[in-house]
């Protein structure tokens, strides 16, 4: 219970202060860190995810896009019940292997510079171009909402980058709003995986309580903390732990 509460705690943080991120580590923390059955782990990640999103976001919810992250949740809720169906005929190991590969992606996105994105999609006023808002818009929320379904991350790793490099939001905008997205996927990727497994409610309490402290934490520390070093740091630890998946999955397979 003390590791369950640790990792919860360092998603928690991760989650606040990056606006996503934290997801992509819950699952093999659970599988690997706290012996949870991959089926369980999945509906627990989404449950713990969404919780501590809702809570990160309260701080900053002046900040939200409302409409912009009610349309990206709106578009990735048939892909999550999609990809929740596709989780269901697949083997745990290649979910694992698919789920380490998305870790590896999400790795190196956070080491690479970020370039300047297209032209903004964010009027002078502050308010957004819907006519180019939506053809960015709308193919992320169904590329989201498919792995919130098929591996049970809410995707806030995929939001950030392209409020900030494709529609050119303000990185504080874009993290607020993530959030947002965050948890209602999450709740679209509960609602495909209800009754899949049942999950044990003490590791699911104590996981949850820790990420909603860390979440809060994190609120009062995100203008303290230089982000692009937690970033680079978060990344190494992801491709780490990606490694390992992979090593028990590919080559535990093999032996």
């Amino acid at each position: 219970m003390a590791v369950v509460v640790v990792l919860g705690l360092g998603i928690g943080l991760v989650l606040g202060l990056l606006g996503g991120g934290g997801s992509v580590l819950a699952v093999p923390a659970l599988v690997y860190g706290a012996d949870v059955p991959l089926a369980s782990a999945v509906l627990t990640s989404l449950l713990v995810v969404g919780t501590s999103s809702v809570t990160a976001v309260l701080p900053r919810r002046r900040l939200v896009q409302w409409r912009l992250a009610a349309l990206l949740a709106a578009a990735g809720v048939a892909p999550a019940f999609a990809g929740a169906a596709l989780n269901r005929v697949l083997a745990p190991s290649v979910v694992l292997v698919g789920f380490a590969a998305v870790m590896v992606v999400a790795g190196v996105r956070m080491l690479t510079p970020a370039r300047a994105g297209t032209a903004s999609c964010v009027r002078a006023d502050g308010s957004l171009d819907w006519r180019r808002t939506l053809p960015r818009a709308v193919p992320a929320g169904l590329g989201v909402g498919l792995l919130t379904g098929l591996f049970g991350v809410g995707g806030g790793f995929l939001v950030v980058p392209v409020l900030v490099l494709l529609l050119g939001l303000p990185a504080p905008t874009a993290v607020a709003t993530s959030l947002v997205v965050v948890a209602l996927n999450s709740a679209a990727g509960l609602a495909a995986h209800a009754g899949d497994a049942e999950v044990d409610a003490g590791v699911t309490v104590a996981f949850t309580a820790a990420a909603v402290a860390g979440s809060l934490v994190a609120a009062r520390l995100a203008a303290r903390v230089p982000e692009a070093r937690l970033r680079r740091a978060f990344a190494v630890l992801v491709l780490l732990v990606a490694a390992l998946v992979l090593a028990e999955n590919l080559l535990g397979a093999s032996a």
